[in-house]
């Protein structure tokens, strides 16, 4: 069954996919499962003119992206209610072909297109950050010393509507399957990127137990 317009995200001069586009999609499902794996996310916009793009940390309600920083940011200060593009991407191995010019990489890459805005409610900033760290470690918020006033004051909460998104995946072996007779290796070298063992800060007592909410994230061999 062909998607509905509900499900995929409008195709613009923007967002529509010029090279590879068997590659892409703009499936809400699509873009949404590549943004959520991803551990990290790098938000590109413009100050005076000039281009910037800065890594930060991400999480996903809907269509509506949010993001975080120090309220003291030149950046959250001048990305608010300006387009920004969050792109988000993951590494899935080196794909080793016969010649130089085929070697490629497997990936997962979402694009998404909308307007920063600042969430200026202190309750409202208080629980989506609340949202975040429960999204990224379930029931660890109340375990936590209660974030004090200044903690809310100074740090800045910011939210995306999606209006556009794209995804590219490449999850495949060498595309020249005709140069077989070529005596060289070829195949892919997966990259894995996991969460290791956890190491304990230098104060923290011998006797306090590892909350089994984060083993469990561990043993799932997710990253978030």
């Amino acid at each position: 069954m062909p998607d509905t317009p509900s499900d995929t995200f409008p195709v613009t001069q923007r967002s529509r996919i010029r090279r590879a586009h068997q590659r892409g999609s703009y499936v809400r499902d699509d873009v949404y499962a590549v943004i959520d794996a991803s551990p990290l996310c790098h938000v590109g916009y413009v100050i005076d003119g000039e281009p910037y793009v800065t890594p930060t940390i991400h999480w996903r309600e809907g269509d509506v992206l949010y993001w975080h920083g120090s309220a003291a940011s030149r950046f959250l200060e001048s990305v608010v209610g300006a387009r920004a593009c969050v792109t988000c991407s993951l590494m899935d191995g080196y794909v080793m072909a016969r010649s130089a010019f085929n070697h490629s990489v497997n990936y997962r890459s979402a694009m998404a297109f909308g307007v920063a805005e600042l969430v200026d409610d202190p309750n409202h900033a208080a629980d989506a950050l609340r949202r975040f760290v429960e999204n990224l470690f379930p029931g660890r918020w109340d375990s936590l010393r209660p974030m004090t006033g200044q903690e809310l004051k100074a740090t800045s909460v910011l939210q995306m509507t999606i209006e556009e998104a794209t995804v590219k995946v490449r999850d495949a072996p060498p595309g020249d399957p005709q140069e077989a007779d070529v005596p060289v290796w070829a195949g892919v070298i997966p990259m894995v990127t996991r969460l290791g063992a956890p190491v304990p800060a230098p104060e923290l007592p011998k006797e306090t137990p590892f909350p089994e909410e984060l083993a469990r994230l561990i043993a799932s061999g997710r990253l978030r």
